[in-house]
């Protein structure tokens, strides 16, 4: 398959960037004249006044999903016996790929975290930096957040990233650690004015009255941060996610998916993983 011919190997092999033949596989668009003439039919009764748009008939979430198959383009595979023996550099090599694909957003990932009745819970934020050594997943937030909270009182989570452009995934999960006040403020200077306005407001989650009442305290959190340029947002932390368990999923179109586990079988920040190929 093309897609073979064009994959990735592993780490140090090409990385493929989508070019203009990256919607191959993907359902032609019709011709103008056979997209006008379905949008007529479709449209439900008398004709629309002029002007005014035409809106076509509804579908089924399962019609409208069925019409677009997932992963029908060329996908890099994944060498799993290539791999490396650790998690922390392959993860390091496949976010540099994804960057170089130009895949949107790679940096961003889901978060999922317990609550106190032991729900479940989910966000996406930004990674902030990994441990490839340790492998360490770092991240930052309010420690009077609701994953602030839940990091409090129940350390572990899960971390889950997904690169459609590539049909690649990674899921992360282990136990949380805190870092020190100090890391935290270093972490905070790094981050561009609105965010540390943003986080300077806090009140995360909490009910809002209105936009203006959120407006006027960006104004507020604006000058505290012009008048002292080195401010810190109260209870701004920096997390790392220490892996026990990696898990490294290649899409494929025809669902001969590649998945490799890595599980840790010595101490936190020490290089001992087992590796396991596992069914699709």
């Amino acid at each position: 398959m093309a897609a073979e011919e064009e994959g990735l190997t592993g780490p140090g092999g090409t990385r493929p960037v989508p070019g203009p033949e990256s919607g191959r596989g993907q359902n032609p668009q019709p011709a103008p004249e056979a997209a006008s003439q379905s949008a007529s039919q479709s449209v439900q009764g008398p004709a629309a006044a002029p002007g005014t748009e035409h809106r076509p008939e509804p579908r089924s979430v399962p019609e409208l999903l069925l019409g677009r198959p997932p992963m029908t383009r060329p996908l890099p595979t994944f060498d799993a016996e290539a791999a490396p023996a650790e998690p922390g550099p392959l993860f390091v090599d496949w976010l540099a790929t994804a960057l170089d694909a130009g895949v949107l957003d790679p940096q961003v990932v889901t978060l999922s975290t317990v609550d106190a009745d032991g729900m479940p819970d989910a966000r996406v934020l930004v990674l902030r930096d990994i441990d490839a050594a340790g492998t360490g997943w770092v991240f930052s937030a309010a420690a009077d957040s609701p994953k602030g909270r839940q990091l409090g009182d129940h350390p572990a989570a899960a971390i889950t990233v997904y690169w459609p452009q590539l049909g690649r995934q990674v899921r992360v999960r282990g136990t949380v650690e805190r870092a020190a006040d100090q890391v935290a403020a270093a972490e905070f200077a790094t981050r561009s004015p609105a965010a540390r306005i943003g986080a300077l407001v806090g009140r995360q989650s909490e009910p809002l009255a209105s936009p203006a009442e959120y407006e006027e305290a960006v104004a507020v959190a604006r000058r505290r941060l012009e008048a002292t340029p080195d401010a810190v947002a109260a209870g701004h932390t920096v997390y790392t996610l220490w892996a026990h368990e990696v898990e490294f999923w290649q899409g494929h179109a025809e669902r001969h998916h590649v998945r490799l586990r890595y599980t840790r079988t010595g101490p936190v920040r020490t290089p001992e993983w087992s590796r396991t190929l596992l069914w699709p």
